[in-house]
């Protein structure tokens, strides 16, 4: 489902980072890099290295929403994955992106990520 693709995961939280770079990798990702902070990453940057990213909202305390409207704007597909969210005021804000609420499980962020790339499990 995500065959070859290049992939930044936004995440503070150690282990879930691993899980779902594991999962990315799992569904066939080329690449994986994990961010624990946005000090570690120029919006910019993703353009050019990424085909998609998976946000947390929170990192580290500090919000990412500035990152995800960059990202927006420069037309990287991506998701927000998080814990602490205010579903309406993200749909709002991000019309048309998926939140995947913490806890998640594995088939849901997959096929929120593949979705957002214009690739289908079939099931959805």
């Amino acid at each position: 489902m995500l065959d070859g693709l290049r992939i930044l995961v936004l995440e503070d939280e150690f282990l879930i980072a691993m899980d779902v770079e594991q999962l990315c990798r799992d569904y066939g990702a080329g690449e994986v890099v994990i961010a624990r902070d946005l000090t570690e990453i120029e919006p910019q940057d993703v353009v050019a290295q990424f085909d998609a990213a998976i946000v947390d909202l929170m990192l580290g305390g500090a919000s990412t929403r500035d990152f995800a409207s960059a990202l927006r704007e420069s037309g990287v597909p991506f998701i927000f994955a998080s814990g602490h969210s205010d579903a309406d005021e993200i749909k709002a804000s991000f019309p048309g992106v998926r939140l995947v609420a913490k806890p998640y499980s594995g088939d849901d962020l997959i096929e929120a990520v593949a979705a957002a790339c214009g690739r289908s499990s079939g099931s959805v």
